[in-house]
């Protein structure tokens, strides 16, 4: 793929409310992080973990339970990113059973892996459990109490000597979801020692004998319960924030979508290494590579050819720790469009195409949760501030007009919440170059031009 400059390490200076969450972190052996995305829920835990183990010789090894997308970048990306955290080991536990075990006896601080493996670790180790810390990065999803790995969390809780929950929202679904997630955490102490005791104290069987409903007050008295193991935090409480948050997710692609990547982007820049790039040359190439990173391509004749799904599920990942806040999403191309409806089709989520004024009524209304609208159609004049507050760029255009007039339809006066900007940007890939542009507010033409050739001259270079 192409070089990627290195850039200086940053210097974290946190703001009040992160300096706060560290602190409750170090203190406390148990907690739930419940803060909004984009609020630095992982640079937080990772100061953390920095301080527990090089300053105070409180722990050894961490292990982190991560979303798949999440546990392949996410983490190691946040720590190479601060000059405090550059020296911290991550070692992805990921793929097959003979890289997973390989990957457990290398040496590090902190290892990830993702969800789908937590019970494959607990019967790797067994009683030896080598894990004194344990970050569940999305406790959300561990609020099945009969999940397998749930189950396996808890047999090995015991030997877990610090545990934190990291999750936006607790109880998407109501307060039953909460008895799962807190017993993680705190083994029983707060919430009955069992799902059975929980639900006859604070619910009671609806009138056909199917589900619970809470018993009146039944909220309060639980959070009650749970406030001093739980620190809770809205992005909009906190006003040392700007108003506009950037979360930029990174996006690894599997071996196979690699591979197929660096050739198809190699041959499609090796064809014109000896031209003269102009400016629609250049927007047609890298149109075609900004395809390439979303997951599939139009030929001469405007078939599609799907090449991977990394990004899409990266999205999926991001809508699911949203845990049922609405969202904007931006897309690039019609491919990009159907092949997202596709898969939000089985999410149980209300979805519309931006089109009509209707949907903009409805959007502002909470009758929404995923609006799908192109750059282009939606960048002027609307007024969508009413609906929600965050913004999901699933591909990125090159036009720096357009990106800033697309976020403005939530960044706008009448906004009551701090406006959250999420990012899918492939690693290495085409995505790079675009958020790099975007972020320095930089003339994207001619960034775009200097990013094309910097890229052909290494695919002539790897030739």
């Amino acid at each position: 793929m192409g070089a990627v400059v290195e850039k200086p390490k940053a210097k974290f200076i946190p703001h009040a409310y992160q300096r706060y969450c560290i602190n409750r972190l170090l203190v406390d052996e148990a907690l739930g992080l419940l803060l909004d995305l984009g609020l630095g829920k992982t640079v937080i835990t990772l100061t953390a973990i920095n301080d527990l183990k090089y300053n105070r010789f409180a722990i050894r090894r961490t292990l982190v339970i991560a979303p798949k997308k999440v546990a392949e970048a996410t983490w190691t990306n946040e720590a190479a990113k601060w000059e405090h955290l550059k020296h911290l080991r991550i070692v992805p536990v990921l793929g097959n059973q003979v890289k997973r075990i390989r990957a457990l006896n290398m040496p590090g601080d902190i290892w990830i892996t993702n969800r789908e493996n937590v019970s494959w670790i607990v019967d790797h180790y067994r009683n030896a459990w080598p894990f004194d810390m344990v970050v569940v990065d999305e406790l959300s999803s561990f609020k099945n109490h009969q999940a397998k790995r749930f189950k396996s969390l808890s047999w090995v809780r015991s030997h877990i000597k610090r545990i934190v929950g990291l999750t936006g929202t607790p109880a998407p679904n109501g307060l039953l979801d909460l008895w799962a997630q807190i017993h993680l955490l705190d083994q029983g102490q707060r919430l009955e020692k069992n799902i059975t005791g929980y639900r006859e104290k604070y619910f009671e069987h609806n009138y056909n004998g199917f589900g619970y409903t809470a018993k009146p007050g039944a909220d309060e008295v639980i959070q009650r319960k749970i406030a001093d193991i739980c620190v809770s935090m809205k992005a909009e409480d906190y006003l040392d924030l700007p108003d506009r948050v950037v979360n930029v997710i990174p996006v690894v692609l599997d071996d196979k979508a690699q591979k197929q990547y660096d050739k198809m982007e190699k041959d499609l820049l090796l064809q014109i290494e000896d031209t003269e790039i102009t400016a629609t040359s250049a927007a047609v190439l890298s149109g075609k590579l900004l395809q390439m990173c979303n997951g599939a391509m139009y030929d001469a004749e405007r078939n599609i050819h799907e090449l991977h799904d990394c990004k899409i599920e990266a999205f999926m990942e991001l809508i699911e720790q949203l845990n049922g806040k609405p969202a904007l999403v931006f897309y690039s191309f019609q491919h990009d469009l159907s092949r997202i409806l596709k898969v939000l089709s089985k999410s149980g989520l209300r979805i519309r195409e931006l089109k009509t004024p209707q949907d903009q009524i409805d959007w502002n209304t909470g009758q929404v949760d995923i609006l799908l609208a192109h750059p282009a159609s939606a960048a002027y004049g609307l007024n969508l501030q009413d609906g929600g507050n965050h913004v999901v760029w699933f591909g990125l255009n090159w036009s720096l007009e357009l990106y800033q007039q697309a976020n403005g339809r939530l960044h706008r006066q009448g906004q009551k919440q701090k406006v959250i900007l999420h990012h899918l940007v492939v690693q290495g890939g085409a995505d790079q170059d675009v958020m790099a542009a975007l972020e320095d507010k930089a003339t994207t033409q001619d960034r775009l031009l200097t990013a094309l050739k910097a890229r052909i001259e290494k695919a002539g270079e790897g030739a």
